[in-house]
């Protein structure tokens, strides 16, 4: 039975290569639903699907990977409520600030955007959210915004205190969350995307790209450098931040946020490092400045202990890439080497632009925890921007299986 004609209608219909998620993934979708049609014959299924737009979506949702949840990579997340409160907000005394989520699979990552920003002390009716997927099953879930165990994940959950309540089947997201924020179907390589001249302040589009061809990278990117308002951000995920590069844009140089704004704009604002896993923080804590500490402080006395990573990663947040290296040392000499300690002094590194010692820390860290995600996609990225593709592509299969498995 032979697979490459669905292949090559799925590359068509929605840019999918194959080789991204492997033939068999393929293979297990178009099975899928000769089950559904109750059909055995591959021959009179692509009869079949010749004849009904309804059924090549319906192959597409067998296909489509919808694997995320709430504040996933939080970096982006520190740096959206910081682009708005600090950039958008004192430029836009009046107005709405306009952000896009594609794909938006269930919902997780459009609803985390209205929360990041309303912890950031922003109102509703001063932005809203555009939400597109090319699978109606999943935009359906998002639509219901009811959420369950696989959608909350790390140690930080109290956005959900704030901004879900319980109900039975899970948590369902609060109404001011759900306001802001629009779903619709659309494809990012389709024909008529978004083509009314449409243009965003930020743009969500993650972990999209690595399933595309090189040609339809190219024009998934010209379509997104587009959507961009002059002095919009778009966030990328990790192993897609090499792919901008080339296509009109240009880093946003946030560190570890993978963020990029169109290339050759002049005096465009430079942020602080963002190094930070948990759920943006509520309001008051965000816009109350703070002053660095002297650096007297920062001098890690001999008889005083080591922070403690969690205050590491502030000072590194705060752009103290040197003061935060030495007191991950310290830290690894008081209290032992661990996974956690090493992660951050690779990604202090990363911020530092010294790529070859990010690269030997990721690998240390993946030494003590082989299934370490962060390490993993860090690492993937390190090697692409090197021209390993090849090692790139290894990590990346694996980071896919481990979110698999994740889900399963």
């Amino acid at each position: 039975m032979s697979f490459a004609r669905f292949e090559d209608l799925l590359e068509r219909t929605m840019g999918l290569s194959a080789a991204s998620i492997g033939a068999s993934a393929v293979e297990r979708a178009v099975r899928t639903r000769l089950r559904a049609c109750k059909l055995e014959d591959a021959d009179l299924y692509w009869e079949h699907i010749m004849r009904s737009a309804d059924e090549v979506q319906k192959l597409v949702e067998a296909v489509v990977v919808s694997e995320t949840w709430f504040f996933r990579d939080p970096q982006a997340f520190v740096a959206l409520a910081r682009i708005a409160v600090e950039e958008w907000l004192p430029a836009h005394p009046v107005g709405v600030l306009r952000l896009l989520s594609l794909p938006c699979s269930t919902g997780e990552e459009p609803y985390t955007m209205a929360m990041a920003l309303i912890d950031a002390g922003l109102s509703a009716d001063r932005f809203r959210i555009d939400a597109i997927d090319i699978s109606t099953v999943t935009l359906a879930a998002a639509q219901r915004g009811i959420y369950g165990p696989n959608s909350f994940r790390g140690q930080d959950l109290g956005f959900r205190e704030r901004h879900l309540e319980r109900v039975e089947g899970g948590f369902r997201i609060s109404e001011a969350v759900r306001k802001p924020v629009r779903f619709r179907q659309g494809n990012l390589v389709g024909a008529d995307v978004l083509d009314g001249g449409e243009t965003y302040d930020v743009v969500f589009c993650r972990n999209l790209l690595i399933y595309f061809d090189i040609d339809t990278q190219s024009r998934a990117a010209a379509v997104l450098e587009r959507l961009l308002a002059p002095r919009g951000v778009l966030f990328v995920g990790h192993s897609e931040a090499s792919l901008m590069l080339g296509h009109g844009l240009a880093s946003a140089k946030i560190p570890m946020a993978f963020a990029f704004r169109k290339a050759a704009l002049p005096d465009q604002p430079k942020m602080k490092a963002v190094v930070a896993r948990a759920p943006f923080p509520p309001a008051a804590a965000v816009q109350k400045k703070v002053p660095p500490p002297p650096s007297s402080v920062l001098a890690f006395k001999r008889e005083a202990p080591a922070p403690d990573l969690m205050e590491l990663r502030r000072i590194a947040d705060r752009g103290q890439l040197a003061e935060a290296a030495r007191g991950c040392e310290r830290h690894m000499h008081e209290h032992g080497v661990s996974a956690d300690a090493l992660l951050l002094l690779g990604l202090i590194s990363d911020a530092g632009g010294k790529a070859s010692a990010a690269a030997g820390y990721y690998r240390k860290v993946l030494y003590l925890a082989p299934d370490h995600g962060e390490a993993l996609g860090h690492l993937a990225l390190l090697l692409s921007k090197q021209g390993d593709v090849a090692g790139a592509k290894v990590l990346n299969d694996r980071m896919r299986r481990l979110n698999a498995r994740g889900a399963a």
